[in-house]
């Protein structure tokens, strides 16, 4: 039992106690901050544009653009034409389709300057820092050597980063907001270009919110041109109609997503091979959309010795690898459909689709399909 008399000292120790680990976090924020603006007040001000700024603007004839822009390097591939040098690009697909695979790969290649099979690198060797939040390190392991014992020599420019379980997160930070913070603090201490993050939703909870996915690309957009950084950051798809070509509504938090990225490719799933994989270009800004529908990249997932990896096959039609859908579903289709109809003849297409919809994703195409097979059985 606690002697009364002791309890006020014990008291104050306490209070004292928990203003000093107050106060040690304030001032490493504070010290953090200072850092992060020492170290880019040359970066913003050698990047400042010669104008006529009005608020938030600065405006310049269309020729001193021109002229200005002239002066910056031209950006340089990283992976073929799916991803440049100075663009914030997003790689999606579903889950277990190999993002990761694919991306330490590149992430490989840029690190040792060599490009991968089947693809172009015109970037210089350089370091990479690739932020794994999906794998452990015994996941990693594993993907890496052969059996655990014979390791893959990966070269010293590629940096993997996990997240620090023991790492204490400032009582006055959100883990965002300290995540944000580390992430600068990294991006200058390493003094990298190239950035891979795996994946999104680690960062962001919600991305397939568009109100939590505006905000996530602005501060990754804010870092790119701030350190004229190269993004590749990785996202996944929910379910989708593997019947159906990879669009940009694909991605979770499309609108918002695509909108704020430079550039976007994909990963599909072969129908006619497990192990095969196809790779479309989504977005691009840098140049044209080369590898569409009509020309997409496909590989083949394999571990030949201790690097697990995409091999590059061939070119081909995207159709070539969607599944086909049988005549028995088309007819069971239109059987439920002229059933609900039958029963309810002021049913509308909208009503039937909410009830024959399996996947909410491809609720407006599944409408029109209703509609479309309505007409076909129903013809006024």
């Amino acid at each position: 039992m606690i002697d009364k008399k002791e309890a006020p000292s014990n008291l104050a120790e306490s209070e004292e106690a928990n203003n000093q680990k107050q106060n040690k976090n304030t001032n490493f924020i504070q010290k953090l901050k200072e850092e992060i603006q020492n170290k880019t007040m040359n970066l913003n001000d050698n990047d400042t544009l010669q104008g006529n700024n009005t608020g938030l603007f600065t405006t310049l004839p269309a020729n001193a653009w021109i002229e200005q822009a002239k002066k910056r390097p031209i950006p340089k591939m990283l992976f073929s034409e799916f991803w440049y040098e100075s663009e914030v690009c997003i790689l999606f697909s579903d889950t277990n389709l190999g993002k990761s695979i694919l991306a330490v790969q590149i992430a490989n290649s840029i690190s040792q300057g060599n490009p991968i099979p089947g693809f172009k690198l015109e970037a210089i060797k350089q370091p990479v820092l690739y932020f794994d939040f999906e794998l452990t390190e015994k996941q990693f392991q594993n993907r890496y050597s052969l059996n655990y014992e014979i390791a893959y020599q990966f070269d010293d420019d590629l940096l993997r980063v996990e997240i620090n379980p023991d790492s204490d997160i400032p009582e006055n930070l959100t883990f965002e907001k300290y995540l944000s913070y580390s992430l600068e603090k990294l991006i200058i201490e390493r003094d990298s270009k190239i950035l891979v993050i795996d994946n999104l939703t680690y960062l962001r909870t919600e991305t397939e919110k568009a109100k939590d996915a505006l905000p996530l690309m602005k501060e990754l957009k804010a870092l790119k041109n701030k350190y004229k950084l190269s993004l590749l950051i990785l996202a996944h798809t929910p379910k989708r109609d593997l019947s159906k070509p990879i669009t940009r509504n694909d991605l979770q938090g499309s609108k918002m997503l695509i909108n704020f990225c430079d550039s976007s490719f994909s990963i599909g799933e072969s129908s006619t091979d497990k192990g095969v994989r196809y790779i479309k270009m989504i977005k691009a800004r840098n140049t044209e959309i080369v590898y569409d529908a009509e020309n997409v990249c496909v590989c083949n997932i394999n571990k030949p010795y201790n690097f697990l990896q995409f091999e590059f096959l061939h070119f081909g039609l995207e159709k070539d690898h969607l599944k086909a859908v049988s005549e028995k579903e088309k007819e069971e289709l239109e059987t439920k459909i002229a059933e609900l109809i039958e029963s309810d003849p002021t049913i509308t297409d909208y009503a039937i689709a909410k009830q024959l919809c399996k996947n909410e994703a491809n609720f407006n195409s599944f409408k029109v399909k209703v509609n479309r097979i309505h007409k076909k059985l129903f013809p006024k």
